[in-house]
């Protein structure tokens, strides 16, 4: 646990779910300066006056959301984590459970937003369809502030600002964070968003050859197959009957759809933590899946709700970022949670990248792993729950 120190108040923050092992914390100095701007003057302006509806979109842990409490704000996240979090560290610090009013990416926005505060994502596509979908509800009023660490703010990120809402500047560099300040323009065409997109998959991939994906903004890749996905669908296990298995951490879910083609007799259950991504794999699996084939999609936290000893086979492209971090934390609860849901003779199968070595994580957690297929920069593992 950090404290988190403002003119807002000190606050004690966690990430989600939480885990003694992770120095990583809740903020960073982008969340810091735009706290900072909203109670002070900077360059010799006075602070913006911040009311009437209030939103925060992409708040990565609930630290925005839980310093600005007391604006009763509306957090519009794509992650489930970052809502659990919000919440969580809400109660730690007292604030009342209804102060923050949750949406996720795929909902609609607030009718009116007076002031707009946006955590800049990593997926410039997925920006792109936020400002798309709250460019509505922006009016000539509107205070809007953008925040971002030096790295994460381009010349792109500005030019989608100014095109899509108005005339956009930054501010100087502090802590190496950057804010982005934005003058709504009521006189800027209202376009929709470009987004989803869909394109056809190439001819050597095994059942899913050929076939069509659809990619909602934000998720990996989200405008071709990623090459470990492209790798993974060489080498999936050849299976047949009425399995269970879960696509976990599905993306698009191109991997569930090709289990499904594969054993139309199985039960797929497509897993994410972001609403994008189980949007388009439901629709990648809708668009592809047998006459009949049976699906699940769920946003959740890896495998805690999937049922002890209920699932026959697990298969997962794990990532190994958490925002701009490199970190295991996320595989190492997806291979926990992947034992625990397994029946005996179960099987984990894992793409990864051979330098992350997670058959030394699978044969702590399982006792044992396999080396299925791997070619210089890839692998696929498999892991026998005992």
């Amino acid at each position: 646990m950090n404290r988190l120190t403002t003119s807002q108040g000190v606050f004690e923050l966690t990430r989600y779910p939480e885990d003694p092992r992770d120095r990583l914390r809740a903020w960073d100095a982008a969340d810091e300066y735009l706290l900072r701007r909203l109670e002070g003057p900077e360059d010799g302006e006075p602070a913006p006056e911040a009311g009437g509806t209030v939103v925060v979109v992409g708040d990565r842990w609930g630290a925005l959301a839980t310093a600005l409490a007391g604006y009763r704000p509306v957090q519009i996240t794509d992650s489930y984590l970052a809502q659990q979090a919000t919440r969580a560290n809400l109660a730690r610090n007292g604030a009342d459970p209804d102060a923050v009013r949750m949406l996720s990416a795929r909902d609609t926005p607030p009718e009116r937003i007076d002031t707009l505060l946006l955590r800049v994502p990593k997926s410039l596509a997925f920006l792109e369809d936020q400002l798309h979908r709250l460019a509505p509800a922006v009016h000539a009023g509107t205070v809007v502030i953008g925040t971002g660490m030096v790295k994460e703010i381009h010349t792109s990120t500005l030019q989608l600002f100014e095109r899509i809402l108005g005339p956009t500047r930054t501010s100087l560099a502090v802590k190496k964070a950057r804010l982005i300040h934005c003058t709504p323009d009521p006189g800027l065409p209202v376009a929709p968003s470009p987004w989803p997109y869909r394109y056809e998959l190439p001819e050597d991939i095994g059942v899913m050859s050929g076939r069509t994906v659809t990619n909602h903004a934000g998720i990996f890749c989200a405008d071709r197959l990623d090459i470990g996905t492209r790798f993974f669908l060489k080498h999936l296990p050849r299976r047949s009957g009425p399995d269970r298995v879960v696509d976990l951490g599905c993306g698009n879910g191109v991997v569930g759809t090709a289990a499904a083609l594969a054993a139309p007799e199985s039960c797929v259950t497509f897993i994410d933590e972001s609403y994008q991504a189980v949007a388009s794999a439901e629709e990648t699996f809708r668009a592809n899946a047998p006459a009949g084939a049976e699906a699940r999609f769920v946003v959740g936290d890896a495998m805690a709700d999937v049922p002890e000893q209920s699932v026959d086979l697990v298969l997962s492209n794990p990532p190994f970022h958490s925002h701009q971090a490199v970190t295991d934390a996320t595989a190492r609860t997806m291979f926990h949670g992947a034992r625990a849901a397994l029946r005996p003779g179960g099987e984990l199968w894992v793409v990864g990248n051979r330098h992350l070595g997670h058959h030394t994580q699978l044969r702590r957690i399982f006792g044992n792993c396999t080396t299925v297929a791997g070619d210089p920069k890839f692998v696929v593992l498999r892991a026998v729950r005992r």
